[in-house]
C-alpha cells in the first residue's frame, strides 16, 4: 500500500492576526484558530493562544479587529482526519514551505469583491494554487453571498461594514496584501471576466525582475468587441488610451484594465491612500507608477462580457472618463510645476 501524502501543506500565522493551514491541492480549507493551535503545539513544541478571532476591518477603515465565532469557518476535527468535501484532511504538517516557485518570491491575488457570489468559485478554482501562495478577497459590503462563498472556498476574508467603492476596496486589497508579505500582489475581479489563468504568467513577468507592474490588457493582439464589449465602451477606450499615451508619453495599449500585477516594492512606494475611492482609482494608480519611474508591461488578455460580469453604467463611464482626462491633466501640471496634487507626490526610484 502507497504511503498516504499529507495534504497540509505549510501552517503560518502572520503580524495581522490572520492563521490558516493551506493545502497541496484545492479546496484550500481556512482552519478556525483552535484547531491549528493545537497542530502547531503538536509540530513545534510550543503552545499558542486558545483562541482568536477572523479578521475583520472596521467601518471606519481601521486596524483589524476580531470577529465572533458566529463568523468562523467550521472548525476542523483535530483528530487524525477528517471527511471534508469528499477528501481526507489529516492533521499532518509537512515540512515548512520554502518559496521556490518563481524565483523565491512570494504571490498572493487579490480579489476585491462586491456581489460575487455566483463567479467567485469559477474564478478561485482557476488560480494556480501551485505558483499563488494566498488568494484574499475583499468584500465591500455585498448584499449577496459573497463573503459565505469565499469561506467555504477557504480564501482569505476581509469585510467593509459599509462600502466604500471601488477604489476603497482596492486600498484595503493592497494594504493587507503587504502585511500579509507578498513580494507580487495580482489584483482579479472575482467577476470571472478576465482569466485567473494569466495569473502566473503576470507575476513571472514580475518575480524574474522584468518590471515592476504589468497589465492585463484587452486590446493588445485581439478584438475586444467580438468578445461582447461594447462598442461605445471601446471607442471611449480607444479615445481614452491615444490622449493618456500623448499626454503622459507612454506606449501602453489601454490604461482601465482591472487585471493588474504589483511588485510590493512598488505598491510600498506608491501613496494610493490618496488616491479616489471610485473607478478611477485604476487610473490614478498608473499615474503615479508612470511618476515613480516603475517598468510597465503588457499581456494580452482575452475577457468575457457575461450578464454575472459586473460593469458600470453608461452615465459612471462618463464620469469616469471625465476622471481620466482630468488625472492626465493633473500629471502634465504636477510635472511641470504649475500645480501640486499630493497623490502625486512621489520620489522616483
Amino acid at each position: 500500500m502507497r504511503k498516504a501524502k499529507p495534504l497540509i501543506r505549510h501552517a503560518a500565522t502572520t503580524r495581522s492576526g490572520l492563521s490558516h493551514l493551506v493545502c497541496k491541492r484545492p479546496p484550500h480549507i481556512l482552519v478556525e484558530w483552535s484547531a491549528f493551535a493545537a497542530i502547531y503545539a503538536d509540530c513545534i513544541g510550543s503552545a499558542l493562544p486558545s483562541d482568536r478571532g477572523t479578521l475583520g476591518i472596521d467601518s471606519d477603515g481601521g486596524a483589524p479587529s476580531k470577529r465572533g465565532s458566529q463568523n468562523r469557518p467550521k472548525q476542523a476535527d483535530q483528530s487524525n482526519s477528517e471527511e471534508h468535501r469528499g477528501e481526507t484532511i489529516r492533521a499532518v504538517i509537512a515540512d515548512p514551505y520554502t518559496r521556490t516557485m518563481l524565483n523565491g518570491k512570494r504571490v498572493i491575488t487579490v480579489l476585491p469583491a462586491y456581489n460575487a457570489g455566483r463567479t467567485l468559485k469559477q474564478t478561485v478554482h482557476e488560480l494556480d494554487r501551485a505558483i499563488v501562495d494566498e488568494v484574499l478577497l475583499v468584500d465591500d459590503a455585498s448584499t449577496d453571498d459573497t463573503l459565505l462563498r469565499a469561506e467555504e472556498l477557504g480564501v482569505i476574508t476581509i469585510r467593509h461594514e459599509k462600502n466604500r467603492g471601488y477604489g476603497g476596496n482596492q486600498k484595503t486589497c493592497y494594504r493587507a496584501a503587504l502585511e500579509l508579505g507578498a513580494d507580487i500582489a495580482v489584483m482579479v475581479h472575482p467577476d470571472y471576466q478576465y482569466s485567473p489563468l494569466l495569473v502566473p504568467a503576470m507575476a513571472a513577468m514580475i518575480a524574474y525582475g522584468e518590471y515592476d507592474f504589468v497589465l492585463g490588457s484587452r486590446i493588445l493582439a485581439q478584438d475586444p468587441v467580438s468578445r461582447g464589449m461594447p462598442v461605445y465602451k471601446y471607442v471611449a477606450n480607444r479615445l481614452l488610451t491615444l490622449c493618456e499615451n500623448l499626454v503622459l508619453r507612454q506606449k501602453l495599449s489601454e490604461y482601465h484594465t482591472g487585471l493588474r500585477a504589483f511588485s510590493s516594492t512598488l505598491l510600498a512606494a506608491l501613496p494610493f491612500e490618496r488616491n479616489s475611492n471610485d473607478f478611477v482609482f485604476d487610473n490614478q494608480i498608473i499615474v503615479q507608477a508612470i511618476m515613480f519611474g516603475a517598468r510597465i508591461g503588457e499581456l494580452s488578455c482575452p475577457t468575457r462580457y457575461e450578464a454575472e460580469s459586473s460593469s458600470i453604467g453608461f452615465s459612471r463611464s462618463v464620469r469616469y472618463g471625465l476622471g481620466v482626462l482630468r488625472t492626465s491633466a493633473q500629471y502634465r501640471l504636477h510635472v511641470s510645476g504649475a500645480r501640486r496634487y499630493p497623490y502625486l507626490d512621489i520620489a522616483s526610484k
